[in-house]
């Protein structure tokens, strides 16, 4: 159970519900626009990348707009380094993630959630004692991690990944939040929101393939409303789904503005890489940062 709990260490980011579905062909020219925006201040710069955790090989290279403001950067910022595996504390995971003693998922979910459960990953071959013990919070993005990555895709090519390789030993590196802090977020979801998220996890995790063509044409227009109706889907019209939601992104998204504007005042230049779902609409970083009084710039 230990070995299997570090495995998905890498995968947590998927708490991003847009990158859940996500999969995108070569970037056609430097003239096309990008989920890239360039937001700056009197005295600094700060590149913000709509990032997508899981990817295919095939995305890179990138477009070289994306490549050279990195160049330009003194800094790479990401949500968390999960290539610093000093900061991981696998014990806090297990005990956060897995119930112990006789205590199992099926005694604290609903019978029909359970079901759904069982029959979903008795599909994928996993046996019912592993699934049993995982909380549903961790269930579902093991739920999700294991259907991408059955599609062929890979964390291991998610843009923080590229991102945080390129920098190592070149680029100091920094956190928007850390490990620590997105592990306790999503433990700390009452037991009915824990519930509700992995039940729409497992009712929509089979049809990613439908949500790829959507998702592509927003990111290779550069659609922030395009993207934004995908990364909400249903969540705006369930009341338990939309107070998930609500911790997921938006609290998280004023958190996140806060810090990229301490950045705005440091006279250095920044390249951070963030979750695509929390740039894009009235609550989402871009727009936070223009009621600032921040300029932005989409490239």
């Amino acid at each position: 159970m230990r070995k299997y709990s570090f495995q998905l260490l890498s995968l947590f980011l998927t708490l991003i519900f847009i990158s859940i579905f996500a999969h995108f062909p070569h970037f056609a020219s430097a003239e096309q626009k990008t989920f890239l925006w360039k937001v700056r201040s009197v005295t600094t710069t700060v590149y913000l990348l709509g990032s997508v955790h899981f990817m295919k090989k095939e995305i890179y290279p990138l477009n070289r707009k994306i490549e050279e403001a990195f160049e330009k950067s003194d800094l790479l910022v990401v949500e968390a380094n999960v290539n610093d595996v000093s900061k991981i504390d696998v014990g806090k995971l297990i005990e956060t993630a897995f119930y112990t003693g006789d205590d199992t998922l099926e005694k604290h979910v609903s019978s029909e959630t359970y079901e759904l459960v069982k029959k979903e990953f008795e599909g994928l071959g996993f046996p019912i004692w592993i699934v049993s013990k995982q909380k549903p919070w961790f269930l579902a993005l093991s739920c999700t991690s294991l259907e991408l990555m059955r599609q062929g895709f890979d964390p291991t090519y998610g843009l923080d990944m590229h991102f945080l390789n390129e920098a190592s030993g070149k680029k100091k590196i920094k956190e928007l939040e850390s490990m620590d802090y997105q592990i306790n977020l999503l433990s700390g979801f009452s037991d009915s929101e824990q519930e509700a998220f992995l039940r729409y996890t497992l009712k929509e995790v089979n049809s990613v393939d439908k949500e790829v063509d959507e998702v592509v044409k927003a990111w290779k227009n550069g659609d922030e409303k395009g993207m934004e109706a995908v990364a909400r889907g249903a969540f705006q019209d369930n009341g338990t789904l939309a107070s998930v939601y609500e911790k997921l992104i938006y609290e998280r998204n004023r958190n996140m503005a806060s810090k990229i504007e301490e950045y705005l005042q440091t006279g250095q230049t920044y390249f951070v890489v963030v979750g695509a779902a929390h740039l894009v609409g009235d609550k989402g970083i871009l727009e936070l940062l223009r009621m600032r009084g921040y300029t932005v710039t989409q490239l």
